[in-house]
């Protein structure tokens, strides 16, 4: 497994990427993580309703082809791309929706976070409110995008959609539950947590 770490990005530019090595990979091409940030930006899913978009305020608005409604990207977010080849580790996409969310669950244990998940709505809770969001695309038995974890962001823009298509869904981060958190030392614990979750060294 090839692990990469991009930065911030532009989620467009990203994407294109994705769908691109996703294209072109073969039986033997490495899987791949790749952690980020994404500038600010409102993403629809596949079947996203554009009216769960209350009022972007200058935020570019990009449809993707991932699973799921609304959602916004922005600095201080840990965003987690899964580049699988699901075929080759036997690896169902409700058993990688499952562990990404345990894996969540689990690194946010170390904080002292108690977190779970929900059957009826993809993502990672903290009382109720959601603080790490999943989207999904297979193609050719492979998966990318994958998963969204808010550390210390601005929540702002998330006020300004039905997040995930549910209205007045609450929004939370650690940042708001852990003040002295640094996303660096929340990403190199998520990277081990995935990497050995998969069974890669």
């Amino acid at each position: 497994m090839l692990v990469r770490h991009l930065g911030e990005v532009d989620y467009h530019e990203t994407w294109l990427a994705m769908q691109d090595f996703t294209d072109n990979r073969q039986k033997d091409t490495p899987d791949q993580l790749w952690f980020l940030q994404h500038s600010p930006v409102y993403t629809l899913g596949k079947n996203g309703k554009p009216e769960h978009i209350l009022n972007s305020s200058g935020i570019p608005v990009i449809n993707a082809d991932r699973g799921g409604q609304v959602t916004y990207h922005g600095p201080g977010q840990l965003v987690v791309y899964t580049l699988l080849n699901l075929t080759r580790m036997k690896l169902g996409v409700r058993e990688l929706v499952t562990t990404l969310e345990q894996t969540v669950i689990e690194l946010l244990g170390d904080y002292g976070v108690v977190a779970k998940a929900r059957a009826d709505a993809p993502g990672v809770y903290v009382n109720d409110a959601k603080i790490a969001a999943l989207g999904l695309r297979i193609r050719k038995g492979c998966s990318f995008h994958g998963l969204a974890l808010n550390v210390d962001m601005d929540l702002e823009p998330f006020t300004r959609i039905n997040p995930c298509g549910y209205e007045g869904l609450e929004v939370t981060q650690l940042k708001n539950i852990v003040s002295d958190i640094e996303i660096d030392s929340v990403t190199d614990n998520l990277q081990q947590r995935l990497v050995s979750k998969f069974s890669y060294e």
